[in-house]
């Protein structure tokens, strides 16, 4: 059997331990042009597994789930394939165990609560490598910054090696900013954005968007509401 699907369709893994999210999630997805499910598993465990059989693009993460929670299982599959991009799914936007997700290397956060239509955009934004957050939730992981107040501290060495445009592109990953939106507020093109942030990137040893942000609020390069 051919598949008709476009070379550039995204596959999508989902792993929930209820099976009426899983169900509902692919009826969503699978009614996109460019998404297909590969395939779901009901745990963590069985998430890992499923990952390193399938090699899915994008997987939708619950964090809290029986045998393995989603935190745990993030980070093992980043670790055996860091191709894998990851959207947390959170019954609650106020889960505390998001900005742990967050260090453990997801790229997208969203309550199941929030707009089909926005955990569709966060699979094609996390699958361009874009960082995407829910409603609710980057404020919730700045307000973290907020509880735990850090005394000014001079700004760390590698910064040194960043030139100053590279910077300008730093804060505004850190603000969550995707490629487009960095280039029309700094007037560049998109392909020249691209090289700033791989330079930068590279310059911190970073691993991805999502480490920027959480480096610009670790140093004090940002703090919530700017």
């Amino acid at each position: 059997m051919t598949d008709d699907r476009p070379p550039s369709t995204i596959r999508v893994l989902i792993v929930d331990d209820q099976a009426v999210v899983r169900a509902g999630l692919r009826m969503i997805l699978e009614a996109q042009p460019d998404i297909i499910v590969i395939g779901e598993a009901a745990d963590g465990e069985a998430g890992v597994a499923a990952a390193d059989e399938l090699e899915p693009d994008v997987v939708l993460m619950d964090i809290r789930m029986p045998v393995r929670n989603g935190i745990s299982a993030t980070r093992e599959m980043i670790q055996r394939n860091p191709a894998i991009r990851v959207v947390i799914l959170t019954t609650y936007a106020a889960d505390d165990n998001v900005e742990d997700a967050l260090r453990a290397g997801a790229s997208g956060f969203f309550a199941k609560t929030d707009e089909p239509a926005d955990i569709v955009t966060a699979v094609r934004s996390v699958a361009g490598d874009q960082v995407q957050l829910g409603p609710g939730v980057l404020q919730l992981v700045l307000n973290r910054f907020l509880d735990q107040p850090k005394p000014p501290v001079p700004a760390p060495a590698d910064l040194r090696h960043l030139t100053d445009r590279e910077r300008e592109v730093l804060l505004l990953l850190g603000r969550g900013r995707t490629n487009t939106e960095i280039a029309d507020e700094l007037i560049i093109g998109e392909a020249t954005v691209k090289t700033h942030v791989a330079r930068v990137l590279t310059k911190l040893a970073l691993r991805d968007r999502t480490q920027a942000v959480v480096y610009c609020y670790e140093q004090g390069l940002l703090h919530p509401g700017t």
